[in-house]
C-alpha cells in the first residue's frame, strides 16, 4: 500500500479524526502526505466535493423532521459544488475578499481585537480570571465577517452558538437525543438567515446576497450558501485564534507571551498553529469514479479524508519530523500551502483569517501582561474536521 494513505478500517492517528465512542473502523481513506493531498483537490473531475458539507453522522427521522419543518435546504453551491456553477459563484463571493478588501480591513480588526482585550483585562481586574476564548477570540471574527459581507450586525451571541451546533450537528457524532438539540438550534439558524435574506435582498448598498441575487442564485440556493459561509467565516477563525492563545500561554508555541505582543511575534505563532494544528485539520472529498491515487485503485465513491494539517511537521512535544530530506524551511513552505486547502476550492478567506488571528493575538499579548494559564488541559472541540480548545482561562500571578 501506498504509505501515503491509510486504508478503511486501518489502526492510527487517523482513528482519534473519525472514530465515533461506539465504533472500530475508520469510514474513510485517509490520505496524508502533502503531495498527494494537493493531488487529490486539484483533480477535482476525479474527487468531488460532494460530500464535504454531509452529515458525518446521518440525521435520524427526528432530527430531520425538525429541519423539513422550517424549509430546512442545503443545495451545493459553494464547497460541495462540483457542477459548472461554481466557478462564477466562486467569483461572486471572492469579490468580498480581495486582498485590498481584506488589507483595509486590517483597521477595523485592530479596533475590535483591542476592545476585547481590553474587556478581558476589565475581567481580571474584578473576577480575577478571564476565559480568553468568550473574551478575545470569539467575537471579533463575526462582527469582522458580517461588516465584510455588508450585512447588519446583530445576534453575534445566537451566531456563535447556532454556528458551534451546526459544527458538531454536522461533523460530529452526537447521539439521538443531542442530535435533536442540534437540529432544533439548526433550524433556528435557518430561520434567521432566511430572514436576513430578504431583509438583504431590499436593504441599499452592496451585500453579499444581493450580488448572489443578481448572478441568479435562488432563495434557498443563497440560505445553503450563507448558512456555511457565516459559519467557517468566522467560527474556524476564533478556534484559530483560540489555539494560539492556548498554545502561547503553554509555553509550546515558538515564542513566548511577550514576544507575541510584536507583529512578528504574533504572525508567527499563528503560521506554527495553521501548519501543527489548524482549526480545520482535515477535510473531505469522494472519488466521483474509478480511479487510482499513487498507484493504488481507488474505487467510484470511495470517501477520502485529507489532512491539512499536523502531520508532516513537528508540534512540540508531539514527537512529528519533517520528512526525510526536507529542510525544516522548505517543509514548513510546503505544509503551509495546504492548511487552507488547494485548487478551485481554497478558503476564499485564508488572507483574512490569517491577519484576524495575528492582529487579536498581538493586542491580547500587548494588553494582558504577566497572565498565566489556569487550565493546562482544558476541553476540546474535537470534531472531523474541525479542533480548538472550548476555553482559554487565566489569571495573574499573585504579587
Amino acid at each position: 500500500m501506498n504509505p501515503a494513505m491509510t486504508a478503511v478500517g486501518s489502526a492510527g492517528p487517523a482513528e482519534k479524526l473519525t472514530e465515533s465512542p461506539g465504533e472500530a473502523r475508520c469510514p474513510y481513506l485517509v490520505v496524508r502526505e502533502p503531495d498527494t493531498v494537493r493531488e487529490v483537490l486539484h483533480r477535482a473531475a476525479d474527487f468531488s466535493p460532494a460530500n464535504a458539507l454531509e452529515a458525518v453522522t446521518p440525521l435520524e427521522g427526528p432530527a430531520l423532521r425538525v429541519l423539513q419543518r422550517v424549509g430546512f435546504a442545503l443545495p451545493p453551491v459553494l464547497a460541495s459544488n462540483d457542477t459548472g456553477t461554481h466557478a462564477g459563484i466562486r467569483k461572486v463571493v471572492a469579490g468580498f475578499f480581495t486582498p485590498a478588501t481584506v488589507a483595509g480591513m486590517e483597521p477595523r480588526i485592530r479596533e475590535l481585537a483591542r476592545e476585547a482585550a481590553h474587556n478581558a483585562a476589565d475581567q481580571l481586574d474584578g473576577s480575577g480570571h478571564a476565559d480568553l476564548v468568550q473574551a478575545v477570540a470569539a467575537f471579533p471574527p463575526a462582527v469582522v465577517m458580517l461588516e465584510l459581507l455588508g450585512l447588519p450586525v446583530r445576534d453575534i451571541p445566537a451566531l456563535k452558538r447556532w454556528g458551534l451546533d451546526s459544527m458538531e450537528l454536522f461533523w460530529g457524532w452526537p447521539g439521538k437525543d443531542r442530535q435533536l438539540e442540534l437540529a432544533r438550534s439548526a433550524a433556528d439558524f435557518y430561520v434567521w438567515l432566511r430572514k436576513l435574506v430578504a431583509e438583504s435582498l431590499a436593504a441599499p448598498g452592496r451585500n453579499l446576497f444581493k450580488s448572489l441575487a443578481e448572478h441568479g442564485l435562488s432563495g434557498p440556493e443563497m440560505c445553503s450558501l450563507g448558512y456555511f459561509l457565516l459559519i467557517a467565516g468566522q467560527e474556524t477563525t476564533t478556534q484559530l485564534i483560540s489555539t494560539a492563545l492556548f498554545r502561547l500561554l503553554e509555553g509550546s508555541a515558538p515564542v513566548g507571551w511577550d514576544d507575541a505582543a510584536t507583529e512578528a511575534g504574533s504572525r508567527s505563532v499563528v503560521r506554527h498553529v495553521l501548519i501543527t494544528e489548524s482549526s480545520v485539520p482535515t477535510w473531505r472529498r469522494v472519488a466521483a469514479l474509478e480511479t487510482d491515487l499513487g498507484g493504488m485503485p481507488v474505487g467510484a465513491g470511495t470517501e477520502i479524508l485529507l489532512e491539512l494539517s499536523g502531520n508532516q511537521v513537528t508540534a512540540p512535544g508531539q514527537g512529528r519530523s519533517w520528512p526525510p530530506g526536507q529542510a525544516a524551511g522548505s517543509a514548513e513552505k510546503a505544509a503551509y500551502g495546504l492548511v487552507f486547502g488547494s485548487g478551485i476550492h481554497r478558503c476564499l478567506g485564508a488572507k483574512l483569517a490569517e491577519l484576524e488571528a495575528a492582529v487579536i493575538v498581538q493586542e491580547a499579548s500587548a494588553a494582558l501582561p504577566g497572565i498565566r494559564l489556569r487550565d493546562h488541559q482544558p476541553e476540546w472541540i474535537r470534531l472531523l474536521s474541525f479542533q480548538a480548545p472550548r476555553t482559554v482561562t487565566v489569571d495573574r500571578p499573585p504579587l
